[in-house]
């Protein structure tokens, strides 16, 4: 009865952490030393080379390239995982191991499958910046309170790539269209997203395409936290479209899983 009281997303979030719990090492290890190498390559290795321009500190809002990178490493490595989990896994539920077919063969709905994804992309993104913030605390120029806030920014961003991925991976046929949206979504985002240069140096055009994304918005809210300089007001509207991201996906998916596995 205790079993049956528990919500569908929950249960369909604790079946993808049986799975991960086979992975967890290897997973985790990769999800937390990627960013690091970042950071020590660009914050660290590139940041002694900008910190030396006298009008670089002005232009990096008065703090250091390293502090500056940090929490928008933190942001991207949410944007990937969401991203990335949300493709080949999916479409793998739905094509290869047909998981998902197993589960609406019980009383799960698809409601619940797609909401237990988002709850389980929360967090997986979770745990992977909290590992990430952790080690940025034991340095001087990247500790700061606003680590704890920024990892909640980062499942937030997570999930608002992960669930209009979902909602594109229900409907694809072939995974060959994933590596065009890693190549061309993912990763340019990843570089013109503002985590490692303010995007008021990019043409005008590349800065709209910037916004219209949720990572800068995740970006300027996490860096924000982690100066000292929140400005409550834009911390509200820039969660806002963040958190709209996700829930448009999650209805879109839930449409969409619901046409094909419950006819």
């Amino acid at each position: 009865m205790a079993q049956m009281a528990t919500p569908g997303a929950l249960r369909v979030a604790s079946w993808h952490l049986a799975i991960y719990r086979r992975l967890w090492k290897t997973n985790l290890l990769s999800t937390f030393v990627q960013p690091m190498l970042y950071l020590l390559g660009l914050g660290v290795g590139v940041g002694s080379l900008v910190d030396r321009n006298t009008g670089a500190t002005s232009s990096l809002g008065g703090v250091s390239y390293v502090a500056f990178v940090a929490p928008g490493l933190l942001i991207t490595s949410a944007m990937s995982l969401g991203a990335g989990e949300s493709m080949w896994p999916v479409m793998g539920g739905l094509k290869w191991h047909r998981s998902y077919h197993g589960i609406a063969a019980t009383p799960l709905s698809a409601r619940d499958i797609v909401l237990g994804h988002a709850t389980w992309m929360a967090a997986r993104c979770g745990l992977a910046a909290a590992a990430v913030a952790s080690v940025l605390a034991c340095f001087h120029h990247t500790r700061s309170w606003g680590l704890v806030p920024t990892v909640v920014v980062a499942m937030a961003v997570g999930v608002s790539f992960a669930m209009p991925i979902m909602a594109y991976s229900v409907n694809s046929e072939y995974d060959g269209a994933f590596a065009g949206i890693q190549r061309f979504v993912v990763i340019p985002l990843f570089l013109f997203g503002g985590a490692f240069y303010p995007i008021t140096k990019l043409p005008t055009l590349v800065q709209w395409m910037a916004k219209a994304a949720p990572l800068w918005h995740g970006v300027v809210v996490a860096r924000g936290f982690t100066t000292g300089h929140v400005d409550w007001r834009g911390v509200a509207g820039h969660m806002a479209y963040v958190l709209a991201w996700g829930v448009a996906g999650v209805f879109v998916a839930t449409r969409r899983l619901r046409r094909k596995l419950y006819p």
